[in-house]
């Protein structure tokens, strides 16, 4: 594959269409009131609260085990202790 075809056309005309295209773009944006350091800002937040929303969603999770665990975790103790109350089980009759 050659330069053309990866670029699209030359590539002097490639870098003119990018720098107009690059420059409007930054005029657009420019007045939205959108800066570099903004931009950047704004995105850094979003990863952040990402980051709390996975987060948030194993801390749920866990709160949800904790509570079930507070009513499974004695069940099973108590059907353990009732079952090697009993003694060992007899072994299943022949068919």
């Amino acid at each position: 594959m050659d330069r053309t075809t990866f670029l699209g056309g030359s590539v002097l005309g490639v870098l003119v269409r990018l720098t107009i295209l690059s420059i409007v773009v930054g005029i657009i944006l420019s007045a939205l009131g959108i800066t570099p350091d903004n931009f950047f800002y704004q995105i850094n937040v979003l990863l952040r609260r990402i980051y709390d929303l996975g987060f948030g969603a194993i801390e749920s999770v866990l709160g949800y085990f904790i509570l079930g665990a507070m009513v499974v975790v004695p069940i099973w103790f108590i059907s353990r202790l009732i079952k090697a109350s009993r003694g060992p089980e007899d072994p299943p009759a022949p068919r």
